[in-house]
């Protein structure tokens, strides 16, 4: 039995030595890449390649390779993550690729997401987000309450944990044609505001985050639904409308106050 053919590729990568250099795509042949392959798996051949050829591997980020991290966003022809759907870069295999097919490979493309150099881009916007008002204050001076104490119905505990499925990764943002990141926020809002351990501080997190949010300079949401069909969490855009609920709840309580 003869062996199974490997992919011929043409991969139009784009190169960046840092934010402040201009970039252009280079253009790089590879062979006999198996269709078993991951994505990154191909890359890494790639950069093994360059390496032995004396010349400067390809930056990209990665770490847990399971799809659970998000740090290897990749827009592959036109596509973040790439041509499958609910999947991050490193879940993507090389069967969804024909052979001699010219493969084009970008960073997520956004004001608020610089790039460090190639592949690579500065993230940490997300990070001032989260520190902004992601997170539950405890009051620890003796009185307080276990978690597993306090009764939650099913139906919001069920709504918290899809919201708290979000791995950051960006998608979101990349997708969008306003390099909105109402998407991931409105997750991390709506992962709180749905439990009674989040409604203490409802109102500063929403007003902080939305604040941090503006601040890095994403951009607004025209509701054009790009950024649910790309997340490769499947994250619902009903967590802008409860974001959005929460905001109204908390300006006009604030006014008023």
């Amino acid at each position: 039995m003869s062996a199974k053919k490997g992919l011929n590729l043409t991969l139009k990568i784009w190169r960046q030595k840092n934010n402040k250099s201009k970039g252009q795509f280079d253009t790089y042949k590879i062979s006999d890449v198996s269709t078993d392959s991951s994505f990154l798996e191909m890359l890494d051949i790639l950069n093994e390649q360059l390496i032995n050829e004396g010349k400067d591997p390809v930056a990209f980020d990665h770490d847990c390779r399971e799809g659970i991290c998000g740090m290897c966003s990749l827009y592959i022809n036109g596509r973040a993550h790439g041509p499958d759907t609910g999947i991050t870069t490193c879940q993507l295999h090389m069967r969804h690729f024909r052979d001699g097919e010219t493969i084009h490979i970008e960073p997520w493309r956004s004001a608020a997401f610089p790039v460090i150099k190639d592949l690579v881009v500065d993230r940490s916007a997300f990070d001032r987000v989260m520190a902004a008002g992601g997170f539950v204050s405890v009051n620890t001076s003796g009185n307080t309450l276990d978690a597993n104490a306090i009764p939650v119905p099913k139906e919001d505990a069920d709504k918290a944990m899809d919201a708290a499925a979000c791995i950051g990764c960006g998608a979101c943002v990349a997708s969008c044609k306003n390099g909105s990141a109402m998407l991931f926020v409105g997750a991390k809002v709506s992962q709180f505001a749905l439990l009674p351990q989040g409604r203490v501080e409802a109102k500063r997190r929403v007003l902080n985050m939305v604040k941090a949010m503006d601040e890095e300079g994403f951009g607004n949401c025209s509701n054009t639904g790009a950024c649910e069909v790309e997340c490769p969490k499947g994250i619902s855009l009903e967590n802008i409308a409860r974001m959005n609920r929460e905001y109204a709840v908390a300006n006009l309580t604030t006014a008023n106050s």
